[in-house]
């Protein structure tokens, strides 16, 4: 008999996450034998796939398919292919699931006929609690740091959002649009949940249902994962031929990174020193604002210049990815 879960995690390198992430799924209140669990393993080399091999041994439900390319969109749709379920979720290895996420966001589908993809809320934790991780925590959760990213955030009900995390789908409708695009390194989360709203239908969030994504600890880290983000954003839109298959929050680093730099070209240009007024005045103004968050944003555990510096490291991480994925874009491919 099929089961009805199929969860879909991609992996590489994660022997310190994914045996959590394994265990929250399968002690999550669904009955284990209505679930399979693929893994889809890019050649780990750190012992995942040991540990992956133990964990299938252990639990029948665990099944590790092979991903050559280690691209994560290729991973995904290796996964979705195989799988056998009504519904679909996704995950992250670096991910874990509160008792009862499956149930709720299957009965929050089945409440909502309009729906094409529910997910819940996702708290962001450290694996390792320093000043620093909880500094970075601190700002992968506040609004200043990720913008309207509802489910970082918070919501109090039900909401229809543009993008869900590690969300559930129907197997079939998920299969129909031909999954995740694979050209996309990065983004392709983002547009596939774009592209499923063009097709019809709405992505609900709900606070009932609550996972913990586990967050990058160092600032290199943060800073190399946010340049990539960036660098992917025209990236898609050019790849896609479609602007909205982003939202506008994941372009205002590289505006702002353009509010200060090209007043202070235009100062070297024309040796006018008003610009270069006017590009320091933007650079203390945001200093200024980020220290007051920074200083508000306090809880004992992180600290004030680490959240100070985690928020410059994110937006100019970020944004200079941005521009130079735009310079990129006569050398990207636009064909899968």
């Amino acid at each position: 008999m099929n089961p009805e879960i199929s969860v879909v995690i991609p992996c590489y390198n994660e022997v310190r996450y994914i045996r959590g992430c394994v265990v929250s799924l399968l002690s999550n209140g669904t009955d284990p034998s209505r679930m399979e669990l693929l893994v889809i393993d890019g050649g780990s080399t750190d012992g995942t796939q040991a540990l992956l091999n133990e964990l299938s041994q252990i639990h029948p439900q665990v099944k590790v398919l092979s991903n050559p390319d280690r691209i994560t969109p290729r991973a995904l749709n290796i996964g979705v292919h195989a799988a056998q379920g009504t519904y679909i979720l996704i995950s992250s290895a670096h991910a874990s699931f509160d008792f009862g996420y499956i149930s709720t966001l299957i009965s929050t589908m089945n409440d909502h006929s309009d729906a094409i993809a529910v997910g819940g809320v996702m708290e962001t934790k450290v694996k390792n609690s320093t000043a620093m991780s909880e500094s970075i925590r601190t700002v992968l959760m506040h609004p200043v740091g990720v913008g309207n990213a509802k489910f970082r955030t918070g919501v109090s009900d039900v909401i229809a959002v543009d993008t869900v995390p590690f969300g559930l789908y129907r197997a079939q409708e998920l299969k129909a649009v031909g999954g995740y695009d694979e050209r996309l390194i990065r983004n392709h989360d983002m547009e596939l949940s774009k592209r499923l709203l063009r097709n019809g239908g709405k992505i609900y969030l709900t606070p009932k249902a609550r996972c913990t994504y586990y967050a990058r600890e160092t600032f290199r880290a943060m800073a190399k994962n946010n340049f990539n983000n960036g660098k992917w954003n025209l990236k898609t839109v050019y790849i896609t031929r479609t602007f909205s298959s982003l939202s506008l929050r994941h372009f205002i680093p590289m505006l702002f990174l353009g509010s200060w730099t090209f007043p202070l070209i235009l100062s070297l240009i024309t040796w006018n020193p008003l610009w270069s007024l006017a590009s320091f005045g933007v650079l203390i103004c945001y200093t200024g604002v980020l220290t007051a968050v920074a200083w508000r944003a306090r809880n004992g555990k992180n600290k004030v210049l680490m959240v100070l510096i985690g928020f410059k490291l994110l937006h100019f991480a970020y944004g200079i990815g941005s521009f130079l994925g735009l310079l990129s874009l006569p050398f990207t491919a636009r064909t899968r």
